[in-house]
Parts: C-alpha cells; structure tokens; sequence
C-alpha cells in the first residue's frame, strides 16, 4: 500500500488529527542545531546544509536534511559484539532525531550494544517554521499543500541507509562490532526503510531488522531474509487499516524468522514506551529476542 496513505502516521508524533493537534506539537518557532560533535558524514552529494531543528513534543526533531551523518554510542562496559543502527522517523520529511533516534541508541548501549544514530536525508520542506506548520495542516487535512509523503521509500534514505550499513562494517573493528550482527532498527517511516533494505539491499541488507510501528502492509520478502522483530500498538490507526497483518504473514509464508509484539494500547510514535502501557518494556523484549537468537553472544569459534 502507498506510503502516502499512512502519511499521518509516518508523521510520528504529529500524527493524530484534527491539525490544530498537530500544530500543538510542533514548535512554530526553530531553534539552534545542537551540537553534534560526534556525528560522521556518509557519502552524498554535496549540497548546502538546509537543516531546520525544532521541538516536537517537546523533543528536538530536524527536517531538510541534506547532509547524512551517523552518530555512535557506544556499549557501556564490554561491548557484547551486536550492532544496531536507529533510523527516527517522520514520513521522510523530517526526523524525530531525540525521541526516536538518541534516547532509544543510549538504552541499547547501556546493554552493550553499539547503536548508531542514522541522519538520513528527507524531503525538501519550506525553510520557515511558520509557512511548514501552515503547509503541514493543509496536508493533513488533504487539502492542496507545498509538500507531501512520497509513495515508497525515496532513494535517497535508501541510499543512506546502506551507506550506513557499510560504514558500520567497514569499521567493525574499531568500534568491538561483529559484522555479521549489525541489525537495522527503524521507527515509522524508519521501519519501512527497514524492509525496503531487506527488500532490495541485496547482499548488503541487515543482519537483523526492528521495524517498529512500520508500515504493516505486505512486503516482498527475499528467501534469505535476516531475522525480523516487529513492535505495534493496537491502536495505532496505520495498524487498523490492515486487514489482518500483512507483514508478519509475509514472513511466516517465506518461512523467515519473525517475532510480533502487538501491545493492547500506546497509539503510534510511542518511542523507547509509552509510560503507562506495556509498550513501556518493548525494548526489554527485544533485548530478550537478541539474546535469545543468539544476536549479542560472540559465534562460537
């Protein structure tokens, strides 16, 4: 199904109507990039740095990237080997870099896992805040509008996330990485960047892949598929206009490893948990899935 037909729902935390809600969660003011000192460029053309940072809910989120990067945290203690990369999402045109992205990479770190934060280029909005929020809730009313979600993954986030993926690897050693565990871990319009890698990055894709609250749609799913863990909230609407569940089917009829977690409430854009609900401990479970598959413990030699 068309990705534009979820774009509320990729839209993360902007992701609930009517769009006077949306423009409450969305700061009508930008503010400075924060420091990003950390962060390492992946190969693009070069372009100016459009950037515009601002709160989502609170949170720092970005739009008009232009320029990838990805940041690493590193496993506290001993590194276990495993990788995971975190794609934030935010329906390609912008990126819940805080909510989806950096606090989710330090809770994985603080299990020994080396999480990097995926910068991933988005679609071209309007450099004022102003005019984006005004735009942003003609789109979500369907009405006419500057910008809008593109129908699958654009191939410039595919090509960051690959890239993404062979820098990882390329730097294996550096970081105590195993790179035949490097998993790819995406949030919204992160999680179908996911499975377009398992779809067409060929040799290149994922060891491991957590889409979470993805697009839930039917996938085309190659016989060697890496292992799939998959999170979604009941009530997430993207979810309700499934009938059934088109992904996990996918993968249990190419007979590919897959785990589903379908928490009874927490709407979609519920982040690292929504305090309150069970998706609260979804990462606890995926922790247990890693450990379990054999993921975060050294291959025996």
């Amino acid at each position: 199904m068309r990705l534009s037909m979820f774009l509320a729902a990729l839209l993360a935390t902007v992701a609930l109507t009517p769009a006077a809600h949306a423009q409450s969660e969305i700061s009508p003011v930008a503010e400075a990039a924060p420091a990003q000192p950390d962060a390492i460029p992946l190969p693009a053309p070069d372009q100016p740095d459009r950037e515009v940072w601002h709160r989502s809910a609170g949170v720092l989120a970005v739009r008009n990237v232009t320029r990838p990067t990805i940041t690493v945290f590193r496993a506290a203690g001993k590194a276990n080997g495993a990788a995971v990369i975190v794609a934030p999402g935010g329906a390609f045109l912008g990126l819940e870099m805080d909510k989806e992205g950096w606090a989710v990479a330090k809770r994985l770190a603080s299990h020994g896992i080396t999480a990097f934060v995926l910068k991933y280029r988005t679609l071209p909005t309007p450099a004022d805040q102003k005019v984006f929020l005004a735009e942003l809730t003609k789109m979500i009313q369907g009405k006419p509008a500057a910008f809008g979600a593109p129908s699958d993954t654009p191939p410039e986030a595919l090509a960051d996330g690959l890239s993404a993926l062979r820098y990882v690897r390329q730097h294996a050693a550096a970081y105590g990485i195993d790179p035949r565990r490097v998993g790819f871990m995406g949030f919204s319009a992160g999680g179908f960047l996911a499975r377009t890698l398992v779809e067409k990055g060929g040799a290149e894709r994922p060891d491991f892949i957590a889409p979470i609250y993805p697009n839930m749609g039917p996938m085309q799913v190659p016989a060697d598929a890496p292992p799939m863990f998959v999170a979604v909230a009941a009530d997430d609407f993207l979810l309700n206009r499934e009938k059934g569940l088109p992904l996990v089917d996918a993968y249990r009829a190419a007979k590919r490893p897959v785990e589903f977690h379908l928490f009874g409430d927490g709407g979609h854009g519920f982040g690292a948990g929504k305090p309150g609900t069970t998706t609260a401990h979804w990462l606890d479970q995926f922790l247990l899935w890693l450990d379990v598959m054999g993921l975060t413990k050294p291959a025996k030699r």
